[in-house]
């Protein structure tokens, strides 16, 4: 070999050398994109897990609120309609004063004894105002079915259609809830 192929096998000895260099001084780098890009999918995911937490705490936190909300309306509903069990029981009492009250007297004692009941009534309905009870209002006015419980139809030229004629039992309403509703005739 000439002197010339030598030095040119040198060359290209050397050449490989520094491309083969060049390769492996690239590796390291590619291990730093490896790496920063495993720690990029690593970042990615605990954002993920923090997003997915936070969404779970958030409606955590709603549901709580709309489960205090509900007990709240419970708490003052029950505190609002608290007597309406002993008022409901009290209502057919005063449904007996009442006819009791509509009889007539004829003689002196039976008015006495009409004026202590109707003291005793008086006392009565007054009690369950101040509890928030209130009759219904039924003649004249027209028929509701929230209010007023039809147990008759009848035709009367006085009264223009659906019209409440007559009340056979007054119905009572507990602040705005209906206890009882009064039993009537409707006109057709």
């Amino acid at each position: 070999m000439s002197e010339e192929t030598k030095q040119e096998q040198q060359e290209a000895k050397e050449e490989k050398g520094e491309a083969v260099e060049e390769v492996f001084a690239e590796e390291p780098q590619a291990e730093e994109v490896l790496e920063e890009q495993q720690e990029s999918d690593e970042l990615s995911q605990l954002e993920e897990k923090l997003n997915e937490s936070e969404n779970r705490y958030l409606r955590l936190r709603a549901d709580f609120d709309n489960f205090r909300r509900r007990i709240n309306v419970e708490n003052e509903s029950k505190e609002k309609y608290r007597a309406q069990g002993l008022i409901t029981e009290l209502l057919p009492a005063l449904d007996n004063f009442e006819r009791a009250l509509n009889i007539e007297a004829d003689n002196e004692q039976t008015k006495q004894l009409l004026q202590g009941m109707e003291m005793v009534h008086r006392s009565l309905v007054e009690a369950l105002k101040k509890e928030g009870v209130e009759p219904i209002e039924a003649v004249g006015q027209e028929f509701d079915p929230h209010m007023h419980q039809a147990v008759m139809q009848v035709e009367d030229e006085n009264y223009d259609s659906n019209i409440v004629v007559e009340e056979f039992q007054k119905g009572y309403k507990l602040k705005d809830r209906v206890i009882r509703p009064s039993m009537v005739k409707v006109s057709q």
